[in-house]
């Protein structure tokens, strides 16, 4: 039996700017709109050109997509104007763009308090919107803003806001449960009698999470008749988040009620980076991953010792819906040795480090591993400088480079006309095979110099870290007041786009952040197979 398809519409970028404490610089959505592409989403929103100076150019020219449509979103035309003569609208218009996503009210309340006009004039508006984005040639689909609210208040009038965007040739029409308090059982019943009305192929849902139900509530349109769904990664989004398409994916991928019955743009391969995509979010925003989370928590498949960790060693089933591989995260039996030292085994195998099982090394690395996680360092943000723990304590790493002495000042001062500026500089003294090499660099803060000067003359290595580069610097502290233990984490780039996280501890930032520096260097040379 064919199955059918289940369109994704990821609106991190737009509604998950909403989060507090989240400000998008136009890099990382660059970054964020690529991997989301690579994922197998099928829409991804932008954000809202006009609104603000890093949307409208982030909308200045497409990104190049391998299988997702970039989509503009923004407010239908303004009551009292045309279409033409509305600059918000016609921004919209001008985006470089695959799809227009607009919003409108599709509550007689809202439309009243918050829009001060007139039901047949947001009709109007809808149809005058949706036909102008229509002219373009671009796919369009109207977010009908507080539609469950609206329909529970006056069902005539939401249903007519959806069906005048369906009549005026919107391929989308997304139902929205804006505040995020309907329950599931009435998305169920009210998606049924919106379908009477327009196709379920034309319907979306978009769901807040205020209850914590967005994602069940997206199910229950979907089993109602939808066959969009929007939502954010790691359910980012304002107040209490959206639908999260890191549970929604695999719900859909791995459940039989779903993937019996439908098809999604996400392939098996690529559900296996699930893990890694909702990491990198995190890391990019400095954010703490949720440990939590379902799915692509760090505890989502973690067991302490007792009966139920005796069970999952026996069989995983016995306490795991599905295996953790799918999603590519991995099991975790806690506390006991045995327990730490398969942990480690299963790492060094993802990281293709060869070993012996029977290598009495491989115990020193369990309680160094153990020691090191206590005293701040998180391997799992950081697999370049878990790759390099490993190959040490097996003896695997050479003596590349040896650092004698590093020294980094920080300088305010005025400068030749008058103004007041911080200057850092950095000197770096490296023995490599006998011969001691000085480099000295200034750069716009005390990391930034160090990793310019260690890189700038390495001897017979020079050639092999040339196109290393810093992409990344993320800082957290591990305990409060001005003593606190810092993490750093750096994440590296080199000539082939190849990226890697290292990580340093320390109570200095400044140490902390050599450590971080050094196995970046370090993991570049051995990955480059450089000869000790």
């Amino acid at each position: 039996m064919s199955r059918e398809r289940l369109y994704l519409f990821d609106t991190t970028l737009r509604d998950g700017a909403q989060t507090q404490g989240v400000d998008f610089t136009l890099h990382d959505k660059q970054l964020i709109a690529k991997m989301v592409d690579e994922l197998g989403v099928d829409y991804v929103e932008g954000g809202y050109p006009g609104a603000n100076p890093t949307d409208t150019e982030f909308f200045s020219a497409k990104p190049k997509f391998e299988h997702a449509k970039f989509t503009a979103f923004g407010m239908t035309r303004r009551a009292g104007r045309s279409a033409s003569n509305d600059p918000g609208f016609v921004a919209i218009l001008d985006a470089k763009a695959d799809a227009i996503c607009l919003v409108a009210k599709s509550s007689a309340y809202q439309v009243r308090v918050a829009l001060g006009t007139t039901n047949e004039d947001n009709l109007a508006s809808i149809r005058d919107s949706v036909s102008a984005a229509k002219a373009t040639g671009r796919e369009v689909m109207l977010d009908c803003e507080h539609f469950f609210d609206g329909y529970k208040e006056d069902p005539a009038f939401a249903l007519a806001c959806a069906k005048e965007a369906y009549d005026a040739g919107a391929r989308w029409i997304v139902l929205c449960d804006t505040n995020g308090g309907t329950m599931p059982h009435e998305v169920e019943a009210i998606v049924g009698e919106v379908t009477k009305q327009i196709p379920g192929s034309h319907l979306g849902i978009h769901a807040h999470n205020d209850t914590e139900q967005a994602v069940a509530n997206s199910l229950a349109a979907v089993r109602a008749g939808v066959r969009q769904i929007q939502g954010t990664l790691n359910g980012l989004g304002e107040r209490c988040g959206n639908a999260n398409l890191c549970s929604l994916i695999p719900t859909l991928k791995l459940k039989n009620e779903f993937s019996d019955r439908f098809d999604i743009g996400v392939t098996d391969e690529k559900l296996g980076t699930l893990v890694h995509v909702s990491r990198a979010l995190d890391d990019m925003l400095n954010r703490a991953p949720d440990t939590h989370a379902p799915y692509v928590g760090e505890s989502a498949f973690v067991t302490k010792t007792g009966i139920h960790a005796s069970a999952v060693l026996k069989d995983p089933h016995t306490y795991e819906h599905i295996a953790p591989e799918l999603v590519g995260n991995h099991r975790k039996v806690l506390v006991s040795d045995q327990a730490g030292r398969s942990n480690v085994l299963a790492a060094l195998e993802r990281a293709g480090i060869p070993f012996r099982k029977d290598d009495p090394k491989l115990t020193r690395l369990v309680e160094e591993m153990k020691e090191r996680e206590a005293a701040g360092y998180a391997y799992e943000s950081a697999d370049a400088s878990f790759n390099l723990l490993a190959r040490r304590t097996l003896g695997a790493v050479p003596d590349y480079f040896r650092v004698d002495q590093f020294d980094v000042n920080v300088e305010q001062r005025y400068n030749a006309i008058g103004q007041r500026v911080t200057v850092a500089m950095a000197v770096v003294k490296v023995d490599v095979e006998g011969e001691r090499l000085i480099s000295a660099a200034e750069g716009n803060g005390p990391v930034n110099a160090l990793d310019v000067a260690l890189r700038k003359d390495l001897g017979k290595y020079q050639r092999y870290i040339d196109g290393l580069k810093l992409i990344d610097y993320r800082v957290r502290i591990l305990n409060g007041g001005t003593e606190a233990v810092t993490r750093v984490l750096i994440e590296s780039e080199d000539e082939k786009g190849e990226r890697w996280t290292t990580i340093g501890v320390s109570p200095n930032i400044i140490d902390a952040s050599f450590q971080a520096l050094m196995d970046s260097v370090i993991y570049k040379l051995v990955k480059s197979n450089a000869p000790a």
